[in-house]
């Protein structure tokens, strides 16, 4: 039997504000990817209402919980974009990965974007990322995307940008690729090692 297709790529925008340059680079870059056959889905968390994480389960935190975990549970790639704050990741993305079981993304590729005021403000959201995902045991991808204002020109994404993003989605749809394909890219972290891998 032929391995799984990684094509199901998932993109998480956590912010809660309106739609701004950051939701345009990710649903343009969405649609090149669909264009070369990867099934992609853009879950914008301004769009979603979910509980805050209290220890309960989703389904016991009602509005649209449930449905935002199970739309990571069934990702087989997932790409993770936030705006800076306050030199990390928004309130709200946190909020969502306080959500998700552990298995959600053990042993899943993930990519990230983050988008800051300057280029001072890089690795603030990078690095904590990192380390959520560390925690949740995902490959995450060595290089991340950042942008910043200067990625756009008359609120178009630059050329460079887009290919800077291009790449992003290719390779972590490619890493989930070899995923399915049985490539183990080491052992399970602490938090991993009694959740079956996918």
């Amino acid at each position: 039997m032929p391995p799984e297709r990684a094509d199901r790529l998932l993109i998480v925008l956590g912010s809660v504000t309106p739609p701004g340059r950051l939701r345009r680079a990710l649903v343009e870059a969405g649609e090149r990817r669909e264009a070369d056959g990867t099934a992609v889905q853009l879950l914008d968390l301004a769009e979603w209402r979910l509980g805050l994480a209290d220890g309960r389960s989703a389904d016991e935190l009602g509005a649209d919980t449930a449905a935002v975990v199970d739309a990571v549970l069934a990702a087989q790639a997932v790409v993770f974009a936030t705006p800076v704050y306050r030199g990390s990741m928004t309130g709200a993305l946190k909020n969502l990965f306080d959500l998700l079981p552990v298995e959600s993304l053990a042993g899943k590729a993930v990519g990230t974007v983050s988008m800051g005021a300057s280029d001072h403000h890089f690795l603030g959201a990078d690095r904590h990322l990192r380390d959520v995902l560390a925690f949740f045991g995902a490959l995450a991808m060595p290089v991340g995307v950042y942008l910043t204002g200067a990625d756009f020109e008359d609120g178009e994404v630059a050329a460079g940008a887009a290919a800077r993003l291009d790449e992003l989605l290719r390779g972590t749809v490619e890493a989930a690729a070899a995923l399915a394909a049985g490539w183990s890219p080491g052992p399970a972290p602490l938090a991993a090692r009694a959740v079956p891998r996918r």
